[in-house]
């Protein structure tokens, strides 16, 4: 089967778009997952076993300043507050769907157990 250039153009076209959109989708699951898991370590050590934190924004604050000199911008004390904050708000939200049985959460957090 022979495919004129514009249909050629177009199904290459094609591949081309989807396979950025799988990078893409791939990309946001795998920094959705690490925004969890570093949100969940902060509160964890935040906690150290207690229902509530006692601590000081001194740590966050260290921790930022230890992870911009490895990775440069993108978790400073701002983005670091932020990841806590999502991972506090989506694991409140995974234990009520679970004690109601509703699981209302969706797929895109697969790794939200409480």
């Amino acid at each position: 089967m022979e495919l004129s250039k514009n249909e050629l153009f177009n199904a290459i076209k094609e591949i081309i778009s989807q396979s950025r959109l799988k990078v893409f989708r791939a990309a946001n699951s795998a920094l959705l997952e690490s925004y969890w898991q570093i949100g969940k370590l902060i509160v964890e050590d935040e906690q150290q076993g207690k229902l509530h934190a006692d601590y000081g924004k001194a740590t966050l604050k260290n921790l930022s300043n230890q992870l911009t000199l490895a990775f440069g911008k993108g978790l400073d004390y701002t983005n670091l507050t932020n990841i806590r904050k999502f991972y506090l708000a989506f694991s409140n939200l995974v234990r009520i769907a679970y004690r109601i049985k509703l699981h209302l959460l969706p797929a895109f957090i697969p790794f939200c157990k409480p």
